[in-house]
């Protein structure tokens, strides 16, 4: 044991860590797909596919990995084969950090996987609590002050990580029946989280204390039944209201109800069991509908524009899709969960 410690120690001193990587978007090929785009013709919303991520595959070596490096690889249990790399398995939803990085709650794993582009670099995350891991992480939000905020559907518990990925303990000592869907209001820093259980929008102060609830149980406008995922887009509230077969609209400020998107139906465009909702910089509102495998667009007024998807594993075709979150950089992300991987398009403005 001596003699491997000491070994350990002289690959790390002598630089034998893995080579400098860079995010592969495109990985097994999937390249050849990347002049994709919808829609065939010229309309708004225009999305372009910007690649997936699925991944430690996503990081490629910018040189030969050493021998040292290999052989340090090997006795961590990383690269032992293609059975041994480490991928998403059934991801629910994300974010992009204030730093760049794309963070993926995953059930499967369970844990959240960290893909940072500018370093290069892959991690993941396990542990909710010292002692205490995640069982079926899905909300996740950065707080304003660092760190994130996850939420943990099975525990029904907000964790709170540090920037690094550290668990610093609980965020809120409020009962929450399976909390599911999470946002923070970057005006005013108050925590939004979807309780599915209880059917409706629980809000938080920065410290962790319930001010208020919006939205009550029931199958109206500005009711709910199992909200799923949440976002929050100037001085709107987008609810996902799985049961209800709609995204609920409200005002983030005081809960009144202002309309809604999608109805029951059996045609593409109408909703089932939509989930992931998120918006872009033209505030066109992107619903994943799961029963569908669909991807649906439409705009302010809650008009249809586009769907893409279909049942498949093809590039634009999803299988029981998650959650939808988008960044600064105008892509738009899909949690395509049961091809356990992430999709990603890029909006393309009218102006663009």
């Amino acid at each position: 044991m001596r003699l491997v410690a000491s070994l350990i120690v002289l690959l790390l001193l002598t630089g034998c860590a893995a080579a400098p990587k860079v995010i592969d978007y495109y990985p097994e090929g999937a390249n050849a797909q990347a002049s994709l785009g919808w829609p065939g013709l010229s309309d708004v919303p225009r999305l372009e596919y910007a690649g997936q991520l699925l991944g430690e595959q996503n990081f490629v070596a910018t040189e030969a990995e050493s021998g040292g490096a290999r052989f340090l690889r090997w006795l961590t249990g990383l690269g032992r084969g293609e059975d041994r790399i480490v991928q998403l398995v059934r991801p629910q939803t994300g974010i992009v950090d204030s730093r760049g990085r794309i963070l993926v709650t995953d059930a499967g794993s369970p844990s959240i996987f960290v893909f940072d582009e500018a370093n290069g670099s892959f991690a993941v995350w396990r542990e909710a609590m010292s002692g205490l891991d995640f069982l079926s992480p899905v909300g996740i939000a950065e707080l304003p002050t660092g760190g994130y905020l996850v939420v943990d559907a099975e525990i029904g518990e907000i964790f709170v990580l540090s920037p690094d990925g550290v668990p610093l303990g609980r965020f809120t000592a409020d009962n929450l029946l399976r909390p599911t869907g999470l946002d923070i209001d970057p005006d005013s820093g108050e925590v939004f989280v979807a309780d599915k259980g209880a059917s409706h929008i629980k809000v938080f102060s920065q410290g962790g204390v319930l001010s208020r609830t919006i939205g009550v149980a029931g199958d109206g406008e500005g009711q709910l039944n199992a909200p799923m995922h949440i976002r929050i887009s100037g001085d709107k509230l987008f609810v996902s209201d799985a049961l209800n077969a709609n995204v609920q609209i409200f005002a983030k400020d005081d809960g009144r109800s202002l309309g809604q998107i999608g109805r029951r139906g059996l045609y593409v465009g109408n909703l089932v069991r939509p989930k992931g909702v998120t918006t872009d910089r033209d505030g066109n509102v992107y619903v994943v509908e799961s029963y569908y495998d669909h991807l649906l667009i439409y705009n302010q007024d809650g008009e249809l524009l586009m769907p893409i998807g279909g049942t498949g594993n093809e590039v634009g075709r999803f299988f029981l899709p998650a959650g939808a979150w988008s960044d600064e950089r105008d892509r738009i992300f899909v949690a395509d969960m049961f091809n356990a991987r992430v999709v990603i398009f890029r909006y393309v403005s009218a102006g663009a």
